[in-house]
């Protein structure tokens, strides 16, 4: 049976390519811009919350840009935010995210620069932003976030590392166009492999999902909108960094840890709680990025995400769910 996320993944490699063909001179004129402020801050829920982690921890690797992370709300009441000569990125696939949107008027008013990255031409935030990118990926159903997270994800990154001109910057900008044709091998080549790991774990109510770098921001998707809403399961997020602060007490053999690896150097502590896990028993799901793809491992959260999809897609269609659905949450549709 095909949910309407499969149909959505499918639409991933073309999304990722219409989106960069009609907003790469566009988003080229916002780095430009944006690289003059002082301050940068990145704003979105969710998914999008997760797209600004990533960016920003991948920024963090090469750069020394003051560049700042806020959920909607946690930006709309903060009492501290710098806003002189300060922009503000803020990413919704709807464009219509309340508190993304109370962001955006907060961030007008106090009279910082504006950009949303959104999926939706009509939206509030894309006609209220003073500039706003246009991912193309059509009308996105499925809850959890494909085309969009990878779009807005590839969006963020054009834009931020457009503003370096250092070698490894440019090196990063020309893996970024590999991604689209990366994408759809690994849509053919990851299937059945994580089909039947998701069969193995299809009676496992509890996940941890830990990762370091750009890989926290894929943990958080992970555990927050992939495993919680998307196969209704139980997760947590978790910096490597934080595995021996509360996890290595609590990890038994009846829960799984998803550790996402890129050799980053925080990975070091990555390979060390595998090995503890290992261990002890504990059931342990590695994604490594080198088994996927051979460019800048700043840009692992793109290639992860790919089985990660296929995982939770299978791990909801043998618990009987749809990945696409939700219980509780409603979203904005048109």
């Amino acid at each position: 049976m095909h949910y309407k996320m499969y149909e959505e993944m499918m639409e991933q490699p073309r999304s990722l390519k219409d989106t960069m063909e009609m907003e790469k001179s566009h988003m080229e004129k916002i780095s430009e811009k944006f690289k003059e402020f002082d301050k940068i801050y990145l704003v979105g829920c969710g998914s999008s919350l997760s797209t600004c982690l990533s960016s920003k921890d991948a920024m963090n690797m090469i750069s020394n840009r003051n560049l700042e992370v806020f959920t909607g709300y946690e930006f709309f009441y903060h009492k501290n935010l710098e806003k002189e000569n300060a922009g503000v990125i803020l990413t919704s696939q709807s464009g219509e995210t309340a508190d993304t949107l109370a962001a955006l008027r907060r961030a007008q008013d106090e009279g910082m620069c504006t950009v949303s990255i959104v999926n939706e031409k009509e939206s509030t935030m894309m006609k209220e932003s003073d500039d706003a990118v246009l991912t193309r990926c059509g009308r996105e159903t499925a809850i959890l976030g494909t085309k969009t997270y990878m779009t807005q994800l590839m969006c963020l990154y054009q834009i931020l590392f457009a503003m370096e001109e250092s070698s490894e910057a440019q090196n990063i900008l020309k893996d970024l166009e590999k991604i689209p044709s990366i994408t759809e091998n690994l849509l053919k080549q990851t299937e059945n492999d994580n089909k039947d790991l998701a069969e193995k774990y299809a009676n496992y109510d509890i996940f941890y999902a830990m990762g370091s770098g750009p890989n926290y921001g894929l943990a958080y998707k992970l555990a927050m909108t992939m495993f919680m809403e998307g196969s209704v399961k139980h997760a947590c997020p978790l910096y490597s960094g934080e595995f021996r602060h509360g996890l290595i007490e609590r990890v038994e053999k009846n829960i799984p840890v998803v550790f996402l690896d890129a050799e980053y150097p925080g990975d070091e502590l990555t390979q060390k709680s595998i090995e503890f896990s290992q261990k002890i028993g504990v059931e342990t799901i590695i994604y490594r990025m080198q088994d996927y793809a051979n460019i800048n491992p700043l840009l692992s959260p793109f290639i992860l995400i790919i089985p990660l999809e296929w995982f939770i897609y299978y791990l909801s269609h043998y618990n009987e769910e749809d990945p696409g659905s939700t219980r509780h949450i409603g979203k904005v549709r048109y």
